[in-house]
């Protein structure tokens, strides 16, 4: 992946922004023209019509997908406000060595099992579930979608 700037900052996800709204779009307008010039195919517009629908279904599911994608920067984002407030330094470094499961993991440690189970996690490598299982304490998170 080449470094991030300016020109290649934008992120699009080709099925969603080039292939199905497009397609929905131009399959809309296709489905209106044929409805009003030739209503007697009732079945072919049926189910042309669901072929749209589904359309967008995977249309909707690929803004679930989105949303899974901000919840989980903003786990990130979480961890490195918590990692500032407890040691009173960036984060940078740590966030490198860690995996996404591990650092979603140790949001469910308070504060005095958080630094324990990050070093763990870094000396030994340990998995998110292994964290989990490994919390005494449990804080939950009840904000989760």
């Amino acid at each position: 992946m080449s470094k991030q700037n300016y020109k290649n900052h934008r992120k699009f996800y080709p099925p969603h922004h080039f292939i199905y709204l497009p397609l929905l779009i131009v399959l809309e307008i296709y489905g209106i023209c044929k409805i009003w010039g030739d209503p007697e195919n009732h079945l072919i517009w049926t189910l042309f019509s669901v072929v749209i629908f589904l359309l967008f279904y995977l249309a909707f599911m690929t803004r679930q997908h989105y949303a899974l994608g901000l919840q989980n920067r903003m786990i990130r984002l979480e961890f490195k406000q918590r990692y500032f407030e407890i040691f009173g330094q960036r984060s940078d470094e740590i966030t490198e060595q860690l995996r996404f499961d591990q650092i979603a993991a140790l949001r469910f440690a308070y504060d005095d099992e958080f630094r324990e189970l990050l070093n763990r996690a870094i000396k030994e490598n340990i998995s998110g579930d292994e964290i989990k299982r490994t919390i005494k304490n449990w804080k939950a998170d009840n904000q989760r979608v």
